[in-house]
C-alpha cells in the first residue's frame, strides 16, 4: 500500500496566490459589473466621437471616395474664414448678454422665492413651466411676440413709442434671442439656487434678525456668501452652455440678419451641414473643444482653492 502525502503550502504561498488581481476582482466585481455598461456608453458616445473629431480635423473627410489627410490645412482655412472673426465676437456679446441677464435672473428669483412666507410652492411651478415648453413652439410664439404686429409693438404703439424691429434691426436681434432664451431656461437654475439658499441654517437669519439686520442686508452677508461656491460652479456651467448655443440663431434667424447672430458654434454646423465641409467643421470643433477644456480647467482649480 503507497502512503499518499498530502502537499500543504506554506502559508506565505497562500497568501501571495490570492493576493494581487485575482483578490482585486473578487471584491470589486460586482462594482464593475454594475459600472462596465455605463462606461462602455461613455466611451463609446462622448470619448470615441471626440478621439475621432480629433483625427478628422487633419483629413479632408469624404464618405464616397475615403479621407484624404491634408495636415493642418482645415485649420488654415478655418482661420481665413472672413466670418470666423464675426462668430467670434457674436459669440462672445451672446455669452456676455446670456450672463448679465441670464445669470442674475435665477439667483434674484430663488432669493425673493426664499423670501414668500406663502404660495411659495405655486411660484415654484409657475416659475419652472416654462422651461417644459418645447422649443418649436416656443420659437413660433416669441416670433409672434417680435413681429412688428405682435403684442409687444403693439403695446408699444398704444404707449406712443415707435416700433421695434427686434429680428430684423442688428442692434436688437441678439438681445431678443438672449430675451427668450432667459425666459424659457431660467427655472431649472432658479431652482437649483432655491434649494441651495434654503438649506442656509435658518439659525443665522433668525440671528441677524435679532441684531436688527434688514432683509437686504441678510441677503448680502449671509445668503451670497453661503452659495458662493455654488455660484462660481453656475457662472462657468452656463458661460461654457452659453458659448456652444446655435439652436435659436439657427431656428429662428439662421445667423441673419447679415451674420449678425452667427456663433462660433452655429458657424460649426453651417460647415458641417451646409457647406459640407466636415473637415473645417471638426477643425472649429476641436478649437472649441480646447478653450472649454481650458475654462473647466479653471473652474476646478477655483473649487480646489475654496476647498
Amino acid at each position: 500500500m503507497q502512503n499518499s502525502t498530502l502537499q500543504v503550502r506554506p502559508p506565505s504561498e497562500v497568501k501571495k496566490s490570492d493576493s494581487g488581481l485575482t483578490r482585486w476582482l473578487r471584491k470589486y466585481f460586482w462594482g464593475i459589473a454594475f459600472l462596465l455598461p455605463a462606461a462602455v456608453i461613455f466611451i463609446l458616445f462622448l470619448w470615441m466621437p471626440i478621439i475621432k473629431g480629433f483625427v478628422y480635423s487633419f483629413y479632408q473627410v469624404d464618405f464616397v471616395k475615403g479621407n484624404t489627410f491634408v495636415g493642418l490645412d482645415n485649420y488654415k482655412a478655418a482661420l481665413e474664414d472672413p466670418v470666423l472673426l464675426k462668430a467670434i465676437g457674436n459669440t462672445l456679446y451672446y455669452v456676455g448678454l446670456g450672463l448679465l441677464i441670464g445669470f442674475v435672473v435665477p439667483i434674484f428669483f430663488a432669493i425673493m422665492i426664499s423670501e414668500l412666507r406663502k404660495f411659495q410652492g405655486f411660484v415654484r411651478v409657475s416659475a419652472y413651466l416654462p422651461n417644459v415648453i418645447p422649443l418649436v413652439v416656443l420659437y413660433s410664439v416669441w416670433r409672434w411676440f417680435y413681429d412688428p404686429v405682435g403684442p409687444i409693438n403693439g403695446a408699444l404703439t398704444q404707449a406712443g413709442a415707435e416700433q421695434i424691429n427686434f429680428l430684423t434691426n442688428p442692434s436688437w436681434s441678439m438681445i431678443s434671442l438672449v430675451f427668450m432664451e432667459t425666459w424659457q431656461s431660467f427655472g431649472s437654475a432658479m431652482l437649483i439656487y432655491l434649494a441651495a439658499v434654503l438649506s442656509v441654517p435658518r439659525d443665522w437669519y433668525e440671528a441677524s434678525e435679532i441684531d436688527g439686520a434688514g432683509v437686504w442686508q441678510r441677503i448680502w452677508h449671509i445668503t451670497l456668501p453661503s452659495i458662493r461656491n455654488l455660484i462660481v460652479l453656475m457662472f462657468i456651467l452656463q458661460l461654457i452652455a452659453a458659448s456652444q448655443g446655435f439652436q435659436s440663431q439657427l431656428a429662428v434667424l439662421d445667423g441673419g440678419p447679415n451674420n449678425t447672430t452667427m456663433t462660433f458654434a452655429l458657424l460649426i454646423v453651417k460647415y458641417a451641414t451646409t457647406r459640407l465641409n466636415l473637415g473645417v467643421a471638426t477643425a472649429l470643433g476641436v478649437m472649441m473643444f480646447l478653450v472649454l477644456g481650458l475654462l473647466s480647467l479653471i473652474q476646478y482649480r477655483l473649487n480646489k482653492e475654496d476647498e
